[in-house]
């Protein structure tokens, strides 16, 4: 009997890493199969930033339009804006990402949900699919709370809130993270009154201080009812409603309850002896292996839950699987919220860097430092600063907060990618009058 594998790579999930390894894979002389037990394309572009990137953008031009002198602020149409948001998923219909993956030469679609038994079999209900390599890039799910009362079918999670067919009147949503801050905000602004509950004294509690406090102002001003340090003691369900009560006693009886409290790795029956789970994520090297035969990319691998985190390691798959010697950094992975205005960090907080050991130097610059920012508006508010390993004279650490922050935030990625020297940085001429100009400035505060 024959022991040569049916592929050289099977690849778990159609999302941003899957999808990036297996053409590329396939594209170098690899047989692949991909699995896929829900639609091809992963969570991105049906009910996460696809999706949300449109729903909030009415609700961006909208706030635009009102610091604009003589610009009257448009109204907002739901049932065009949910036609565009329908067009933008593709009806939830993956049939023309499948016809394109399953196209590719070398490459076969398989529908259904993986387990993987051991290195070199993975299962798909009644078939075996033998290989090489495993390339595991199965996504997360969203993280349920566990609380008194709550009932799944009653809430919404981000696939329901990203594909909804009409506005809810009222919501509680629960998270004061990315997501949660975007959906707060569209929803907001196509007329359902928001309460955001989030249990830390502050939100976006990953970034500095000050990043979580314009978080809250653009929320306020926006309309949306933020509540920090604030948990859900339990939640009751009734006549189509939700009633929420909080741990300081308050009672929120509102048409719907969204989860946007964190995501849970979808992982189950895919992790063989040799590969190590800690706190639920796959552990992996530094090319993104996690056991000899077994790959994994995205947000199983907690090292940083975007997107194009898992196309990046993705691309350092397809280089260790080509021969390659290339590793992942993740010095330089620019995180942004799509507020308006948007909200962009990138590399280390000035305590993470303390942490690190290392010598901090910072600086702040209110968004009034540019002449952008006036000709952009009136009443504009915002800012951005910068984290400096003082002993290396290199930039470690950046955040923005003002019109399309999350465009002009690859300045200092690029600086922290590349450890450019803080003199030649300083040296830095940007065009007048942009928003880049905040960085010249700040980069010679320092």
């Amino acid at each position: 009997m024959s022991t040569d594998p049916e592929f050289d790579v099977v690849v778990i999930g159609t999302g941003p890493g899957g999808r990036g390894v297996a053409p590329a894979l396939a594209e170098a002389g690899r047989r692949v199969a991909v699995v896929e037990d829900e639609l091809v394309g992963g969570e991105c572009p049906f009910w996460a930033c696809i999706p949300s990137k449109t729903l909030l953008r009415p609700s961006q031009l909208r706030a635009q339009a009102a610091h604009v002198a003589g610009v009257s602020v448009p109204e907002l149409d739901w049932a065009q804006i949910r036609d565009y948001r329908d067009y933008m998923n593709s009806g939830l219909d993956d049939a023309g990402k499948a016809e394109w993956m399953g196209g590719i030469d070398g490459v076969t679609l398989v529908r259904g949900r993986a387990t993987v038994p051991q290195r070199g079999r993975v299962l798909v209900g009644d078939r075996e699919l033998t290989c090489t390599d495993v390339v595991i890039a199965s996504g997360t799910h969203p993280a349920i709370p566990d609380l008194p009362g709550l009932e799944r079918e009653h809430v919404w999670t981000n696939r329901e809130v990203t594909s909804l067919a009409e506005v809810p009147e009222s919501a509680v949503v629960l998270g004061g993270g990315a997501v949660g801050l975007e959906v707060a905000q569209y929803l907001q602004s196509f007329g359902c009154a928001v309460t955001l509950l989030q249990r830390s004294e502050r939100l976006l509690t990953r970034e500095e201080p000050e990043v979580g406090d314009h978080a809250a102002r653009v929320l306020r001003e926006h309309g949306v009812d933020v509540r920090t340090s604030t948990s859900i003691a339990s939640v009751r369900h009734h006549d189509g409603r939700t009633e929420v009560t909080t741990d300081g006693g308050d009672v929120l009886d509102v048409e719907r309850l969204v989860v946007a409290a964190g995501r849970a790795p979808r992982i189950d029956g895919l992790t063989p002896d040799g590969v190590r789970v800690e706190k639920g994520l796959i552990q992996v090297d530094e090319q993104c292996r996690a056991a000899p035969g077994i790959w994994a990319v995205g947000d199983i691998t907690g090292e940083a839950p975007f997107t194009h985190v898992a196309g990046y390691q993705g691309r350092v798959v397809v280089d260790a699987l080509t021969g390659g010697d290339r590793v992942a950094d993740y010095r330089a992975i620019p995180r942004v919220v799509f507020l308006e205005p948007e909200i962009a960090a990138v590399g280390l907080t000035a305590q993470a860097a303390r942490e690190q050991g290392m010598t901090v130097r910072t600086t702040t610059l209110d968004l009034s430092g540019t002449d952008r920012t006036e000709t952009f508006g009136k009443g504009l508010q915002g800012g951005v600063g910068l984290v400096l390993d003082a002993d290396d004279g290199v930039l470690v650490g950046a955040w923005a907060v003002g019109p399309d922050a999350g465009e002009w935030i690859h300045t200092s990625a690029l600086a922290i990618k590349a450890s450019i020297p803080l003199d030649v940085l300083q040296d830095f001429v940007p065009q007048f009058p942009t928003f880049s100009e905040l960085w010249g400035v700040a980069f010679r505060q320092l």
